[in-house]
């Protein structure tokens, strides 16, 4: 008897539907194999199918079996097509299958017991399912808060084979899984570290508004112990909130790549990565054989954070300046290429020379012109270009240290940002995700008009700094945005004048 379900496979990020054909033959040996190009995690998905039905009280079928996993031109792996295999021979070998398995698309990890444990892409299983007009989806409890996020479909989550086989065959009632979206997003919006406890560094503060209220990449330099990293920690919590669109897009990128949280419903708080300098090209930008989302995509939507900027290898830091243009990073390989999405904001800490103390006014320099040169080259221009502001972060001075009055806090500078981020909503549109830092050349001519004395000065600075066409218009953004703060329509020559204060270092790498 043959049996027929609906699951799905998994292309990068995106799911595509998947159907388990199961046929159970009335005659010939117990034997069993699967077709459909699979991998070994799905071939070896026959021993654990076996052991669940059997301690889940279902036989193994008597003659042989064929499970093809159609179309078969896609790769299959991963463990997800256990539960949609054991149906299929439950009810192949049976009486026939149930009507409502048409209406559901279906996936789980068996363990030996019958247990069913999480899988990867729960989100975008159960995009797939709401896309294809389906009933719902039915997959293991830890993935049910993923899957409710979204909307017209039922996420039934079990826990067990026997409660799969009793649901489908409507001797077992079970309720979808609802989440309330609104407490999930007010539970994310509590941080537990503030500006305010980092002492001095207010224009270090007003450069990482700009960051913030712009989308613009960052690059901090100074001496050992000025504060870089504390700053740096910081900036999530004066970020925009996450709009739901922007959630369900870092959401999908987390749990393709098995890293929401168990129980969590979906990433209601910007992401923040933070590799370390020893990670291999593949870790920061993704690939592999079955290529997977790196670090840049995990950061999507939220923020990279690199310490140590230069103590990465120069190539592994060329790989970053498709992702920072683009916004994309495309992974080809012989018989495929897939792209993940990668807009994230990059915020990159580094010192100015190999001790650290080139710009400190109270500790000499140890190094030599040749080695702070060889230190600084290790980050290329072209780079360099690709980081809208330059931001150099002083000692703090001992009055500044032990003060005890409070600096700017993330509140007041988080309502600048949103200040800002209401005249950029209505500038690109309500529901348009587009900030400054992503403007193309149209907007750039459209929304970044400079007077008479704006463009002297703009002039002026691209004749005496050599500044590439990039800069010039990462310059353009960065006022943009400054205008934004300051509530004003226009770009004036004040504006264009802080945006190419942030460009100062330009000249020394």
């Amino acid at each position: 008897m043959l049996a027929r379900l609906q699951s799905v496979a998994l292309v990068g990020i995106d799911a595509i539907g998947c159907e388990v054909e199961v046929d159970v033959a009335s005659r010939g040996f117990a034997a069993a194999a699967i077709v459909g190009l699979p991998d070994t995690a799905v071939k070896e998905s026959l021993e654990r199918v076996r052991s669940a039905l059997r301690n889940s009280g279902y036989s193994w079928p008597k003659y042989k079996t064929v499970i093809n996993l159609a179309p078969a031109d896609v790769k299959k792996e991963g463990p997800a097509f256990d539960l949609p295999i054991a149906l299929g021979m439950i009810f192949a070998d049976g009486e026939g299958t149930p009507d409502r398995v048409r209406e559901y698309l279906i996936a789980g990890e068996l363990a030996l017991d019958g247990r069913v444990r999480p899988i990867k892409g729960g989100l975008s299983m159960a995009m797939l399912a709401r896309d294809r007009g389906l009933a719902g989806v039915i997959v293991p409890r830890d993935n049910a808060p993923e899957a409710a996020v979204v909307d017209d479909i039922e996420v039934i989550g079990i826990g067990t084979l026997a409660e799969a086989v009793g649901f489908l065959n409507d001797q077992l009632p079970l309720e979808p899984t609802i989440i309330d979206l609104d407490a999930v997003f007010a539970e994310a919006s509590r941080y537990e570290v503030d500006f305010s406890e980092v002492r001095g560094q207010e224009s270090a503060k007003r450069a990482l508004v700009v960051a913030a209220a712009g989308g613009h990449n960052v690059l901090l330099m100074g001496p050992p112990g000025t504060g870089k990293t504390m700053l740096s920690k910081r900036l999530p919590t004066i970020l925009p909130p996450l709009t739901l669109v922007e959630s369900l897009e870092a959401t999908r990128i987390y749990s393709a790549a098995g890293k929401l949280p168990a129980g969590q419903a979906l990433l209601a708080r910007r992401p923040v990565r933070a590799p370390h300098h020893s990670a291999s090209a593949p870790a920061l930008v993704g690939g592999g054989s079955i290529p997977q989302a790196g670090e840049v995509s995990l950061a999507h939507r939220g923020l990279l954070f690199l310490d140590e900027f230069p103590e990465f290898p120069r190539a592994i830091l060329e790989t970053l300046r498709q992702p920072l243009e683009d916004g994309v990073v495309t992974i080809a390989r012989s018989h495929s290429s897939i792209s993940f999405p990668a807009r994230f904001v990059l915020v990159a800490a580094m010192n100015p020379c190999p001790c650290g103390y080139f710009t400190d006014p109270n500790k000499p320099c140890k190094c030599s012109p040749t080695q702070i040169d060889k230190y600084l080259s290790r980050i290329s221009g072209p780079l360099i270009d690709r980081i809208d502001i330059h931001i150099e972060v002083p000692p703090v001075p001992y009055r500044e240290l032990r003060s005890t009055r409070d600096g700017s806090d993330s509140a007041t500078m988080r309502e600048q940002v949103l200040s800002a981020l209401r005249m950029q909503r209505q500038r690109f549109g309500e529901r348009s995700t587009m900030l400054n830092g992503q403007m193309g050349s149209r907007q750039l001519r459209k929304h970044c008009k400079l007077d008479d004395a704006g463009e002297q000065l703009l002039k002026q600075a691209l004749t005496q700094l050599g500044l590439s066409a990039r800069a010039h218009d990462k310059i353009l953004r960065v006022a943009r945005t400054i205008a934004d703060l300051a509530g004003e329509d226009n770009v004036r020559a004040d504006h264009v004048s802080e945006a190419i204060m942030y460009r100062r270092l330009d000249r020394q790498l």
